[in-house]
């Protein structure tokens, strides 16, 4: 018969020990063995939330530079990558292509206007409104008024050129751009623009026009760590670094190093290319650097 006291019998001292032994090393060794993969993954994790932050700036940066006016992109500061950068741009919101010869019809602009005024866009001579050819895309998207209406531009070839430099003028009416008054309701084949009186200089060869929205900077600064888009300021002949007022995004933090560049084609100049160049760094626990630099180049329409 067996006693009840060596049923109950635990773990002597020794036993107990040498499990304790047993168990640090097993541990020991699975952190050994466990570090690498672990730290690993907090490595390939930290590179892809950096990648994705950077990728999603460029991504921003690509769509809205496609927007821009023809020849108006414009880039300022010393880009050297640890240098605060600014690229500008007027932000087209739409176009289309404007009549060059009267339909016939009973529309002057404005209406009971001396003989002279039509439907027609007539350059190199005050006018107030045309119609355009076939419908405008996106007509109601386009904001009007005296005070913060879009501008109507025709023809705009940039810095230098007397008559056809959409920033040359300001943020008023004047030179190859005029603030629009109203519009006419969508829904037919042609639709009208009122603008305030200007004489456009020059013709554009494709009868083109383009609604610009107004200017856009993107501020990439290396000291502050940040990407910043601005944007709703007034048009302005010197490049602002920074512009003053308006509204500002930022869109990524940790760029420690950003470049921007624009090439225009010397040879056609009908189109150009703006290169962005961008560096994001976060630091590891163990106060390592990890970084990750994107490269990114976009085409331009410059055709006026």
């Amino acid at each position: 018969m067996r006693r009840i006291s060596d049923t109950l019998r635990g773990f002597t001292l020794i036993e107990l020990v040498t499990a304790m032994v047993l168990t640090g090393i097993l541990a020991a060794a699975a952190a050994v063995f466990l570090r690498v993969p672990i730290a690993g993954y907090f490595d390939l994790a930290r590179r892809a939330a950096l990648t994705d932050i950077a990728d999603l700036a460029v991504r921003r940066f690509s769509r809205d530079v496609q927007t821009a006016l023809p020849n108006s992109v414009r880039v300022a500061g010393a880009c050297t990558g640890l240098t605060p950068c600014f690229l500008e741009y007027l932000e087209v919101r739409t176009g289309g292509r404007y009549r060059v010869e009267p339909s016939g019809g009973a529309m002057l602009c404005p209406a009971g206007a001396a003989p002279g005024y039509n439907d027609a866009l007539t350059i190199g001579s005050a006018d107030t409104c045309f119609r355009s050819l076939g419908p405008i895309p996106d007509l109601l998207t386009i904001a009007t008024g005296a005070a913060g209406g879009d501008f109507l531009t025709i023809y705009n070839l940039g810095p230098g050129f007397a008559g056809a430099d959409a920033y040359a003028s300001g943020g008023a009416t004047g030179g190859n751009k005029s603030r629009i008054l109203a519009r006419s309701a969508p829904g037919g084949n042609e639709d009208r623009l009122d603008f305030q009186n200007l004489a456009f200089p020059l013709a554009s060869p494709d009868s083109r026009f383009h609604v610009v929205s107004g200017p856009v900077t993107y501020i990439c600064d290396p000291v502050a760590q940040t990407l910043t888009r601005q944007w709703g300021y007034a048009i302005a002949a010197a490049q602002g670094t920074p512009p003053a007022g308006g509204n500002n995004a930022l869109l990524a933090t940790g760029v420690t190093e950003c470049s921007f560049a624009y090439a225009p084609n010397a040879v056609a100049q009908r189109n150009g290319v703006v290169s962005v160049r961008l560096q994001l760094t976060q630091t590891d626990p163990a106060g390592t650097p990890e970084r990750v630099t994107l490269f990114s180049q976009v085409h331009v329409s410059n055709v006026p």
